[in-house]
């Protein structure tokens, strides 16, 4: 395997599906593929433990850069379903912050934006889901970020601490303006599966959910129209490590 591999980090089957990973109902958490340009795939789960794991498993696999892909809760107003977020840092409730490795970043950007519009700004990650539209307006105005995942943070301290690069690429599912169902949170498992009959249970007991659900759904589509159009760009090691050969140091201040 050679020094230029770039590892990606899904929490969920359907995201990495977009890149052409092969995947099966029930997959466990942190398995690996190899895609045809030799970039590996984790899928890890949701979550900050779960995406720590599988950043780890990428980079023990010979992963020399990481990137954090999938969706995104909107918190910027501006933001909506189907926007595409790279953001410049991912921040944490409690101060912590990493920026994106720059150069990688910008090669990325410009060859998007050569199709589709992009967003930049802060990326928070929460420990927690954010579904309300009170918290998702007080988390922009106290943060200042622009979406939330619940991902992204674990990955990019994984990737300062072995000293190499970082980015994340993520898609609006819910916008600022869009509460998430009580009834997805309530019957989604750690791996973004839906437990169909606890999913009806709580539609029978609370049928005023069904119209959020529906719209959610609808934006859920925008997302993976999106993700697509991001996945057919190019190679991810081509962007991470073109222009950078013989110049290891400087990308790995940038993390």
């Amino acid at each position: 395997m050679t020094a230029d591999v770039v590892g990606v980090v899904c929490a969920l089957a359907a995201e990495a599906r977009h890149l052409g990973f092969p995947t099966r109902r029930g997959q466990p958490p942190a398995s690996l593929n190899s895609l045809d340009d030799g970039t590996l795939v984790a899928i890890s789960g949701m979550g900050l433990a779960a995406a720590d794991a599988g950043a780890r498993a990428l980079i023990q696999a010979g992963a020399r850069a990481l990137v954090s892909w999938g969706m995104a809760g909107g918190l910027d107003p501006s933001l909506t379903p189907g926007a595409i977020f790279l953001p410049t840092e991912v921040i944490s409730l409690e101060g912590a912050a990493i920026k994106a490795a720059s150069p990688w970043r910008e090669r990325v950007a410009e060859a998007i934006s050569a199709r589709k519009p992009i967003a930049a700004g802060r990326l928070l990650t929460s420990a927690t889901a954010i579904g309300s539209l009170a918290d998702k307006s007080r988390l922009f105005r106290e943060t200042g970020a622009a979406a939330v995942d619940m991902e992204s943070l674990a990955i990019a301290e994984t990737a300062r601490a072995h000293g190499i690069p970082f980015l994340a690429v993520r898609v609006i599912v819910d916008s600022a303006a869009d509460a998430l169902p009580r009834a997805v949170t309530a019957a989604a498992n750690s791996q973004g599966h839906l437990n169909i009959w606890r999913l009806i249970g709580t539609l029978a007991r609370e049928p005023a959910e069904l119209a959020p659900l529906l719209r959610l759904a609808r934006r859920y589509r925008a997302a993976n129209r999106s993700m697509a159009a991001v996945a057919r760009v190019g190679s991810w090691t081509s962007f991470a490590f073109s222009g950078a050969r013989g110049k290891r140091a400087s990308a790995r201040e940038s993390v």
